[in-house]
C-alpha cells in the first residue's frame, strides 16, 4: 500500500491528510483535522506509519532454491512484497486514462460522500489492435492500488489493452456501482462487475481495437473473476477466452476468518487494537531515533534485519491492515443503505460531520460481525429459509465447482505458504484445476506477485495460444 492509498482510506472517513507536516520522526499530523476527534487522530497516526512499514516492499536476503523469490516467511513476504531489483522494469511510457462512470443513473448519494463523482476505473490502451484484459482488484483495493498498477504495467508492456477495476468491497464501488450497496454475495457482486464491464466497453470500443477479451484478478478479485466468467457464459457479451486467478480465495468465509485470527496474535486480542497501534508506533519510532537512516527502503530493510517485529506481531499487522479495509466497507455500506448498523438510522451525515467515532466502532467490527449481524439478515430477507451454512457454502469456488472443473480457459497461480488457505484448500485447488495451476514454493499472500518470474508467468498465461 502506497501513501496515496493511505490517503484514500483516510479520505473515506473525511480526513484531510494532505498537506502534512512532520512533527517528529514517525509522526504525521493532518494540518486540517476538523473532521476527526483526538482519539481517532491518534489511531490514524499510528495506522499510517505502521502501514508504511508493513506494506512497502523492501530488500531481503536471497534463498538458495531454484525459485528466486528471496523471502521465505509467509507473513514477511506478504508484508515486504518484492525487492525493486527483482521486479520487471516498467515500460518507458504507458498510454492510459482514468474513466469516471455513471453506473447507476439518478443514484442519490449521501452528502458525506461528496467526493465520489462516479466509479473510477483505469484504461491502459495500445495504438494497435490487441486483446483486452479486465483486472479485478483484491479485497478493499481500488483500480490504482499498487498490485493493480503492477499487473497493468506488465500486461501493457506485453502488448495488451487493460481495464483495471476496483474491488466490489472498495468504498467507491459500494457507493457508485453496487445495486444493493452490500458486498459479499459473489453472485451479486459478479453481476455488478459485469454491468461495469459492459459500460466500460461501451465507452471505449470506438477508441481501441480489440481482438479478444480476457479476465483476471488477485486475491478475492481472482475468485470473483471466476464468477464473472461463469456469468459471461450465459450473457456472452465478451466470451472470455482466458481467466486467471492469482492467490484466490477458495471460500470467502474461511479465508477471511484466517486473516482475522491473525489479530489474536496481538496482546489482548482484537479488542486491544488501539493500544496495539500505540505499541507498534512506539517501537517503530524508537528504532528510527536510534539509527542514522532515512525513511526509505534502507530503513525498512534495517528494521526487517533487526527483527523489529516478531512473527506474531507481523501476523497481527496483516490482520490490522485487513480490518481497516473492512471498516471502510462496513461504513460505506451502512450509510448507503441507511441500515442503522453503525450510523443511527435516518442520521444524515454531511461533509463537515466528524466521523472519528464511526471509524473507531467500525475498526472493532470483524467479518463475523458483519456476516451475522448485517449481511446474513439482508440475504435472509431476499431468500427466505436460507441457512447460515448454506450462505457460507455459497461464498466460494465449490458453489461453481462443476463449471470450473470442466472449463479449459482457467489458470491459477498461488503459493504453498499462502496463509489465507485453510487446511486442505490447496489440495482442493490442485485437484480442481489439475494441469491449470502453478504453485510457487513461497510468497505468502501476494508477496511475490511483482516478482519478475511471476509476472512473466502472468503474461505467458494470456499469451499462450497466441494474441
Amino acid at each position: 500500500m502506497k501513501i496515496s492509498e493511505i490517503k484514500k482510506i483516510a479520505f473515506t472517513w473525511g480526513v484531510n491528510v494532505s498537506p502534512v507536516r512532520v512533527q517528529q520522526p514517525g509522526f504525521v499530523t493532518p494540518t486540517d483535522n476538523r473532521f476527526m476527534n483526538r482519539s481517532c487522530i491518534r489511531e490514524l497516526k499510528g495506522l499510517a506509519v505502521i502501514l508504511c512499514f508493513v506494506l512497502v516492499p523492501a530488500i531481503s536476503p536471497a534463498a538458495d532454491e531454484k525459485y528466486g523469490y528471496p523471502i521465505t516467511g509467509s507473513y514477511e513476504a506478504t508484508i515486504l512484497g518484492t525487492p525493486d531489483r527483482l521486479k520487471s522494469p516498467p515500460p518507458a511510457e504507458i498510454s492510459s486514462k482514468r474513466l469516471l462512470l455513471d453506473v447507476i443513473p439518478d443514484l442519490r448519494k449521501p452528502e458525506v460522500f461528496f467526493y465520489d463523482e462516479g466509479l473510477r476505473c483505469t484504461l491502459a490502451y495500445q495504438d494497435r489492435e490487441a486483446p483486452l484484459v479486465f483486472l479485478i482488484a483484491g479485497t478493499g483495493a481500488g483500480d490504482q492500488s499498487s498490485k493493480m498498477e503492477a499487473m497493468t504495467r506488465e500486461l501493457y508492456k506485453a502488448g495488451f489493452h487493460v481495464v483495471a477495476l476496483p474491488s466490489p468491497t472498495h468504498p467507491n464501488f459500494i457507493v457508485s456501482a453496487s445495486r444493493s450497496h452490500i458486498p459479499g454475495d459473489l453472485t451479486e457482486d459478479a453481476e455488478d462487475l459485469y454491468r461495469v464491464m459492459e459500460l466500460v466497453w461501451s465507452k471505449v470500443k470506438r477508441d481501441i481495437e480489440v481482438t479478444d477479451f480476457y479476465i483476471g484478478g488477485y486475491s478475492l478479485g481472482g475468485t470473483q473473476a471466476a464468477f464473472v466468467a461463469r456469468l459471461d457464459e450465459e450473457r456472452k457479451v465478451f466470451n472470455f477466452r482466458k481467466v486467471l486467478m492469482v492467490n484466490p480465495f477458495v471460500n470467502l468465509y474461511s479465508s477471511v476468518t484466517r486473516i482475522e485470527e491473525l489479530l489474536d496474535r496481538m496482546p489482548g486480542g482484537s479488542r486491544k487494537i488501539g493500544s496495539y497501534f500505540n505499541k507498534m508506533l512506539t517501537k517503530f519510532s524508537e528504532f528510527y531515533r536510534q539509527g542514522d537512516l532515512d525513511l526509505n527502503d534502507e530503513f525498512l530493510y534495517a528494521a526487517y534485519k533487526a527483527k523489529l517485529f516478531s512473527r506474531d506481531e507481523s501476523g497481527a499487522l496483516i490482520g490490522l491492515a485487513f480490518r481497516v479495509s473492512l471498516a471502510g466497507m462496513i461504513f460505506s455500506s451502512d450509510v448507503m443503505t441507511n441500515g442503522g448498523y453503525v450510523v443511527p438510522k435516518n442520521r444524515v451525515l454531511t461533509e463537515t460531520d466528524p466521523l472519528g467515532d464511526y471509524f473507531l466502532v467500525c475498526i472493532h467490527l470483524g467479518f463475523i460481525n458483519y456476516l451475522d449481524e448485517y449481511f446474513y439478515p439482508y440475504l435472509q430477507k431476499k431468500r427466505p429459509g436460507l441457512t447460515r451454512e448454506e450462505l457460507i457454502n455459497s461464498l466460494g469456488l465449490k458453489s461453481i465447482e462443476g463449471y470450473l472443473r470442466a472449463s479449459p480457459k482457467f489458470g491459477v497461480m498461488t503459493n504453498e505458504d499462502d496463509f489465507i488457505l485453510a487446511p486442505g484448500e490447496l489440495d482442493y485447488l490442485r485437484d480442481l484445476f489439475e494441469g491449470r495451476i502453478k504453485v510457487y514454493s513461497r510468497g505468502g499472500h501476494l508477496g511475490n506477485i511483482e516478482y519478475s518470474d511471476n509476472m512473466a508467468d502472468i503474461v505467458g498465461f494470456y499469451k499462450q495460444g497466441g494474441q
